[in-house]
């Protein structure tokens, strides 16, 4: 099976999915004179039709279905082309029947109650059945009798479902040989469209747009009339007698200083008020312009009138912008889009790919008729991508076994135009199904991974180990210093192969709340967004490779100055070219001192650990010399014991004059540090560098 074996299984562009049809019933929106000339189908649930015809009468009538009249009315969007215009559109209103609320109630009397009338066995369905088909009038006033009228509106419609297919180059992961293109894929991409109108589409310009803009249901035909609060008038009757006011007398205050005249205000310095004419539009107006005041910046320029039909909402595209023409001219037909398609081998046309206000839409460049009640395949795009297939580890609780097996994978990457919406995807290599997977929204550029099927050729232990590492100089203020850590958390994954080829494999690595990856793997690809990392690793043929995942997040502690990472985290950074010179000068002063503060404190504590082991044995000696006083026999052990509490007080002697010496140089020392110390003040870390990957 050839690479391009998928797109010749159907010979035509248009693959006619005929669905089951039910009832016959009529359209949802009709209008004699008016056909169908273009739709555009979003994907949440609306499209975008546009009818034209030349119209020689002074009305156009719609029929709506009755459901469907609001969003009619909401999106209607009317251009003449011809140079008269349409004046209004009128249609009816649904009023409720309360005319019973204010009849007299009935004589009392005696009852009398009759059965209803039997209903056939379809009655209910018929009538609601009627209900649904009831069709509405909207009728369009025009102004004059030759018109070309476009019309637009949006109405609900089936979205429209992309489906992808994808023959991957060989060479693969676990291909033959390697060829030129073991890195190429061919990807197709199908729009699957249902016509639920209730009317044939023939002839009509189909876009397809991978987007969805803002739409909801509108209900301006039905009568909407707030509720106002009910005042009564009850008189007026005081709850309560008021209390009088007494001021005592004061002298009379001076009379305030005369007001300033402000100063003339210079030209363009403040708003001016003034009225001007709007543009006379007999078409709509009836008549001349209005007058109207309005207030702006003397340097600020008029704002441009805009127009209501053809427009843009929201950023989005609503309809396409249409243009009056000057009634003096002569109908102009409608300006078509330019489309360029790029028919690849075997294809005889693609649909044009446009990027319009932040989506994709694709324009099949010939007419297309899609019968009502059925749905239609069509081609998108066909062509050559970056794509290769290989595994992926991707542990998965739906799919048990993939806590400890790779998935296949296909890996391609999107250098289309436009926006590849979500869908599935069929995968092919060699002749062979390989299997099927959902493609997640592609924007352009972007590299997608798509597991199709689970890989038992390949195994994966996982194990996971934390520690703390490292010590740079944080913040040095008022005496105390604080030191960054690295809280480092080393995830491995081994990884075996039991089968005759290399294999690569991607590792779906989920990323640990604030942490940043340390000397990553070249390849690695660090998706912020969804949390997790793919980090890539060779695995020999029948051996086994070890990834090691090193996650480093930094921590603060402050610590003594005499500790040991104090000491390293000074030296890196008295080390580091980019410290800062007065620091580096008082730290270098402070350390030379530290560097005789730190033996004499270390000695002191050696030698009162001494003192205390000795005072111990020295508490024992004379124990045991008490024990045998009166032992006569035990003359020897009574000298030895002697000789050894002398040698042991002797040697107490010595220490207590050595950790007088030491305390003084110890204190002496320990003022001068502190002195240095307190003076130097650093605010902000030097960054960690970071390993390359």
């Amino acid at each position: 099976m050839r690479r391009y074996d998928v797109a010749r299984a159907g010979s035509g562009l248009l693959l006619a999915l005929t669905l089951l049809a039910g009832c016959v019933r009529g359209p949802d929106v009709d209008a004699s004179g008016l056909a169908l000339k273009r739709v555009v189908i979003y994907r949440n649930g609306v499209a975008y039709f546009e009818r034209r015809g030349l119209i020689d009468a002074d009305q156009v009538t719609f029929r709506v279905r009755k459901e469907k009249v609001g969003d009619f009315l909401a999106t209607l969007a009317v251009i003449e082309a011809g140079g008269s215009s349409v004046r209004s559109a009128s249609f009816p209103v649904e009023v409720d029947d309360r005319s019973g609320e204010d009849e007299a109630p009935p004589e009392p009397g005696p009852e009398v109650t009759t059965a209803p009338p039997p209903k056939g066995k379809g009655a209910a369905a018929g009538e609601k059945k009627r209900d649904e088909d009831e069709l509405e009038k909207v009728k369009l006033t025009l102004d004059g009798r030759e018109h070309d009228l476009v019309v637009g509106y949006v109405a609900e419609t089936p979205v429209w479902r992309p489906s992808y297919r994808l023959v991957m180059g060989a060479g693969g992961a676990q291909g033959a040989a390697p060829r030129a293109d073991a890195k190429q894929a061919h990807l197709q991409a199908w729009g699957i469209v249902q016509n639920l109108s209730g009317e044939d589409w023939k002839g009509v310009k189909l876009s397809l747009v991978a987007g969805a803009p803002l739409a909801f249901q509108a209900t301006l035909d039905q009568a909407a009339i707030p509720p106002r609060p009910v005042v009564s008038d009850q008189g007026e009757v005081i709850a309560s007698v008021p209390t009088s006011e007494t001021t005592l007398a004061a002298e009379a205050a001076p009379p305030p200083p005369p007001p300033v005249a402000p100063a003339p205000a210079a030209p363009g310095d403040a708003a001016e008020t003034y009225a001007f004419m709007d543009e006379a539009e007999p078409e709509m107006e009836g008549g001349g312009g209005k007058m109207r005041s309005a207030r702006r910046s003397a340097t600020a320029p008029a704002a441009k009138p805009s127009s209501m039909v053809g427009g843009r909402v929201g950023g989005q595209h609503a309809v396409p912008q249409m243009k009056r023409m000057p009634s003096a001219e002569a109908p102009a037909p409608m300006e078509e889009r330019p489309m360029n398609p790029s028919p690849p081998r075997n294809m005889s046309a693609l649909a044009a790919v446009a990027m319009e206000a932040g989506t994709t839409r694709y324009d099949i460049p010939f007419p297309v008729d899609i019968p009502d009640k059925s749905a239609t395949m069509v081609l998108l795009l066909a062509r050559q991508v970056p794509g290769e297939s290989i595994f992926l580890f991707a542990p998965d609780g739906g799919v048990p076994a993939s806590s400890s097996h790779p998935f296949r994978v296909a890996r391609f990457t999107n250098d289309t135009k436009g926006l590849l919406e979500r869908g599935p995807i069929a995968v092919f290599e060699n002749g062979a199904f390989l299997g099927q997977g959902m493609v997640e929204p592609l924007p352009p550029g972007a590299t997608t991974t798509v597991p199709f099927a689970l890989e038992r050729g390949l195994a994966v232990d996982t194990s996971r180990e934390e520690n703390a590492e490292g010590a740079r100089l944080a913040k040095i203020e008022a005496g105390a210093l604080e030191i960054e850590r690295d809280w480092v958390t080393h995830t491995k994954y081994a990884v075996r192969n039991g089968g005759d080829l290399a294999a690569r494999t991607l590792v779906k690595h989920p990323r640990l709340h604030g942490t940043r990856l340390h000397a990553p793997p070249k390849g690695t690809e660090d998706n912020v967004g969804t949390g997790s990392a793919l980090v890539p690793i060779d695995v020999p043929r029948r051996g086994t490779a070890v990834l090691d995942v090193d996650e480093r997040r930094l921590f603060r502690q402050q610590i003594d100055w005499l500790d040991q990472l104090a000491d390293d985290a000074v030296q890196g950074y008295l080390k580091d070219p980019r410290a800062d010179a007065g620091v580096v000068k008082q730290l270098g002063q402070a350390w030379d001192i530290r560097g005789k503060l730190r033996p004499a404190i270390d000695e002191r504590d050696r030698i009162l650990a001494e003192q205390q082991r000795l005072e111990q044995q020295s508490h024992e000696l004379r124990q045991n010399l008490r024990a045998i006083e009166k032992n006569k026999t035990a003359d020897e052990l009574r000298r030895d014991l002697t000789d050894r509490l002398a040698k042991a007080s002797a040697r107490l002697d010595e220490i207590t004059k050595r950790v007088i010496v030491l305390e003084m140089q110890i204190n002496e020392q320990q003022i001068r540090f502190r002195d240095l110390t307190n003076e130097i003040k650093l605010l902000a870390p030097l960054a960690p560098v970071r390993a390359a990957p």
